[in-house]
């Protein structure tokens, strides 16, 4: 079952499911890989039917791969756990042309975060009324480019943006326009990626009467049809009680709404934030559970308040292509000092800031030979010229781990190449789509010359 918004056409039909890996168990130690994971005999690992090795061996490393089939099955696994919503993919977790197509193809819209975004988006083929636009500080080149290109959706963020954006639309015309509101609820896996309180940088507050002040004020402007409240709490909720609770205080503005203005605003969009387990053991959100309670809060509450129920739109990113991503790295040297083992590899925090930035933490694998060596714990390092550029910090690897060794970390495709850089004037990787037996180049890698053609000299 495919979605769209309210009125807009249905994407044209998605391919037979038959591409689609099977959800077998994974083999032992590969739980938080792609499902079409497989172990060989020789220590190699396979996805999507391509060994590890010799992906490396063609591609090079650093190396991204992408399985296409657990992107388009995690899909799926949206629209059938929230029938009647719109399931629109957050591109800002990673965005390429072929995955734009899979997206699109599978019935999914997409939100995008600036005006770089949505043009390459819509210049590589997606509809722009299947896009919604955000940002907490949009540029008029942002909002520009979203009415020229004639975007879905802009979800207002401040209070600021209002006259700003009515003032760029043309006589005759209007914009649909949701309001991001804060429904004072924390949740998400690290401060920094919270954002459902008033001590933060997004959207209007409910408790202060913020979000009421903005509705009343967009409701006065001609240009600008309300069609609806957003509300994204955070990231990495790995339980469904935060959604609910935002959602009943949401709701409760809906109803507040209608009875003071006489309006039934039709949407309702509760962002995204899906937890995903980045090493065996992990908690990831129950996805089909999210939607089932999601439904009948949303339901029951909409009851109670006596208003109509809302078309429902959520936006889910890293849990569509985090799962699916795996970054392989080759080491290059091996170090034991102070009582430590460094394993620096030929990546680092260039390709992978999120260590950096939220300690977070993964479950790297030796792939392409099998160790008879003994376990020890180490650290698993970058190249870069920062003491905390770390990958992995004290995970398990062979005893024998030396230069020259393939190092695998899955749940890559989220987070990594969409924040990545060219600090110390190191290309980022290329991305590789894997399925069915066969890997094709999605995005190349960058050379020095492409660094050195952005200066343009004395």
């Amino acid at each position: 079952m495919t979605t769209t918004m309210p009125g807009l056409p249905a994407p044209s039909p998605a391919p037979s499911p038959a591409s689609v890996p099977s959800r077998a168990p994974a083999a032992a130690g590969l739980s938080v890989w792609p499902a079409s994971a497989r172990l060989t005999s020789h220590g190699d690992v396979a996805v999507g039917g391509v060994s590890l090795v010799e992906a490396a061996e063609r591609f090079g490393t650093p190396v991204y791969l992408l399985d296409e089939g657990e992107v388009r099955e995690r899909c799926r696994t949206y629209l059938r756990s929230f029938p009647d919503t719109d399931v629109v993919y957050a591109a800002k977790a990673f965005l390429c042309r072929a995955l734009l197509y899979w997206v699109r193809e599978e019935g999914l819209g997409l939100d995008v975060c600036s005006a770089g975004e949505l043009e390459f988006a819509v210049t590589a083929g997606f509809p722009p009324e299947r896009i919604v636009l955000h940002g907490n500080a949009k540029s008029p080149e942002d909002l520009d480019t979203a009415l020229r290109l004639g975007v879905g959706r802009i979800v207002i963020d401040s209070a600021w943006e209002i006259a700003r954006l009515s003032a760029l639309i043309p006589d005759g015309a209007r914009q649909k326009v949701l309001v991001r509101v804060v429904p004072g609820v924390s949740a998400g896996g690290h401060t920094a990626i919270r954002t459902g309180t008033d001590d933060q940088k997004f959207g209007l507050s409910i408790n202060d009467g913020s979000a009421g002040h903005a509705v009343a004020r967009i409701l006065d402007q001609p240009r600008l049809e309300l069609v609806g409240l957003h509300c994204h709490i955070g990231s990495q909720i790995a339980t469904v009680k935060p959604y609910l609770t935002a959602l009943r205080r949401v709701v409760g503005l809906l109803a507040q709404i209608r009875h003071q203005h006489g309006t039934v605003l039709p949407e309702l969009d509760l962002g995204g934030g899906h937890a995903v387990a980045y090493r065996p053991g992990e908690a990831a959100l129950d996805i089909p559970a999210l939607g089932t309670r999601i439904r009948r809060e949303l339901a029951a509450n909409c009851a109670v308040a006596g208003i109509p129920v809302p078309r429902l739109t959520i936006e889910p990113g890293r849990a569509l292509v985090g799962p699916a991503g795996v970054a392989l790295y080759r080491v290059l040297a091996v170090k034991r000092t102070g009582g430590r083992t460094f394993v620096a590899v030929d990546g680092g925090m260039s390709d992978n800031p999120r260590p950096a930035l939220y300690g977070v933490r993964y479950a790297p694998r030796l792939v392409g030979r099998r160790s008879t060596a003994g376990p020890c714990t180490a650290t698993v390092v970058g190249r870069h010229c920062e003491a905390g550029d770390v990958l992995a910090a004290d995970v398990t690897m062979p005893g024998d781990i030396r230069p020259g060794d393939l190092v695998a970390v899955p749940v890559a495709g989220a987070y990594h190449l969409s924040m990545a850089s060219s600090y110390n004037a190191v290309g980022r990787p290329p991305v590789v789509a894997v399925t069915d037996g066969r890997a094709r180049l999605l995005v190349r890698r960058e050379s020095l010359a492409d660094i050195n053609g952005r200066d343009i000299g004395l």
